[in-house]
């Protein structure tokens, strides 16, 4: 159950952050009156709804595992994913310095769960 969590917590992470940047609105926030308003796209504000799910879900994730142990590699696979979302979501180019760091990601979350 936990790793199904953190699953989810890496898609709706990399959802959040590329339906924002598909929605192409950073939002606006005014207040008038007293009232606070906000005004954001529809495929912005579903991105924001992602990454804020993912946030509290990340809250939880962290105290469930060794802090030293989850954030490396959760951050790891984000990073790696997003780098592939990317490129197929907006034709984003993959350097040859992009491709050695995601290696290098990679190989670091081996062997972080390289058994001893």
């Amino acid at each position: 159950m936990q790793y199904i969590l953190v699953a989810i917590y890496i898609i709706l992470t990399i959802s959040g952050l590329i339906l924002i940047k598909k929605g192409g609105n950073p939002g606006t926030v005014n207040v008038n009156n007293g009232e606070i308003h906000l005004g954001m796209n529809l495929i912005s504000l579903v991105g924001f709804i992602c990454y804020i799910c993912s946030f509290l879900l990340y809250t939880r994730i962290v105290v469930m595992f060794d802090l030293s142990y989850i954030t490396p590699i959760c951050t790891g696979i984000t990073q790696v994913l997003i780098l592939v979302a990317s490129y197929f979501a907006f034709q984003e180019q993959i350097s040859k310095q992009g491709i050695i760091g995601a290696a290098l990601v990679i190989i670091g979350i081996i062997i972080m769960n390289w058994k001893k």
